[in-house]
């Protein structure tokens, strides 16, 4: 078995202000496996929060022996992107060498259309409320916030968008008397969750102050071993491939994350429909499904997955699974 590892960019159709600067372009690293004349194909998008680089990750890769079975893997290489698009390759490997599906092999129902999330871009008031009302007619949208002005924006995309859902992202932004202050304003505003409100590590206040709307864990959830650090703290948590490792971490974290009584979002990175097809595998029994990565791109892969007023749709053979 041949594993080969290509860096591959995609222009993002809007700017992403992040930090210092911004965002124009999707880095990701793309994985095929071939064995017998079959090829399989797996995507992940290395992220520098978690130490990761395209260098780090190609690295992990390849170092990986020849014919490594995907049970093996899950010992192989830690939870993050590397495993991620090496796990999916070798699931699209499998189905295609048993002229099987991904979620037939997984033991899963046949998948449907999930009701999807769009995520507008941080920029000035007046800019997001014009964003806001382009799409407006979308069920689902989310904004990310951890900002001084996170309010005017706020009330910005509402005005822009009235009868929308809203969730948001803190990415780790406030702190506890931050949230406790804005939380009243997010209900009137009809915020239905708020995102990682709290750094990771430094989350344990959300176990000892109210929490009047669902309060999701992102940065602070990894895999199924991570999950039981959450209780008490988080209503939900937000389960992405690139953080689990792939499908097979992905799929038993999901059953822990229900035992456990947690709510379930499935999110991403920004990443093409290969990297979105064994999410919404995952993400068929879930409350939020944030798996917006080809919308935000000028150009996705061939074969890519539908998006329409159903949501998206289950990938085709011809991309994955």
């Amino acid at each position: 078995m041949m594993i080969a590892v290509t860096p591959e960019t995609f222009a993002l159709a809007q700017t992403f202000t992040i930090s210092r600067g911004s965002k124009t372009h999707a880095h990701v690293l793309t994985v095929r496996v071939t064995r017998g004349g079959v090829t399989g194909w797996g995507e992940c998008v290395p992220y520098a929060r978690y130490g990761e680089s395209l260098e780090s990750v190609t690295a992990q890769i390849e170092s990986l022996p020849e014919g490594i079975s995907r049970g093996a893997l899950q010992h192989s290489l830690p939870p993050g992107a590397a495993r991620n698009a090496v796990d999916c390759a070798l699931w699209d490997w499998e189905a295609k060498a048993a002229g099987k599906r991904v979620w037939q092999l997984a033991g899963l129902h046949a998948p449907g259309p999930k009701e999807v999330t769009y995520t507008l871009s941080l920029d000035t008031p007046e800019a997001m409320r014009a964003m806001a009302a382009a799409h407006a007619h979308r069920p689902v949208l989310k904004i990310k916030l951890g900002t001084p002005d996170d309010m005017p924006r706020l009330e910005a995309v509402r005005q822009g968008a009235p009868q929308a859902r809203i969730p948001i992202d803190a990415n780790e932004g406030w702190t506890p008397e931050v949230y406790s202050e804005l939380a009243p304003h997010l209900l009137r505003l009809g915020v239905a969750l708020v995102e990682q409100p709290l750094p990771a590590g430094r989350d344990e206040m959300l176990a000892e102050i109210a929490r009047p709307l669902p309060v999701c864990a992102d940065e602070s959830c990894f895999d199924a071993a991570s999950l039981p650090a959450l209780k008490g703290r988080y209503d939900m948590v937000n389960l992405k491939l690139d953080k689990t490792g792939g499908l097979t971490e992905g799929l038993r974290t999901r059953a822990e994350a229900a035992r456990l009584g947690f709510g379930l979002m499935v999110g991403c990175m920004v990443g093409s429909s290969l990297a979105m097809a064994p999410a919404v595998l995952l993400a068929q029994t879930a409350m939020e499904t944030d798996l917006d990565g080809p919308l935000l791109l000028r150009e996705d892969r061939p074969h890519p997955l539908r998006y329409d007023a159903a949501g998206v749709h289950p990938s085709t053979p011809e991309l994955w699974g």
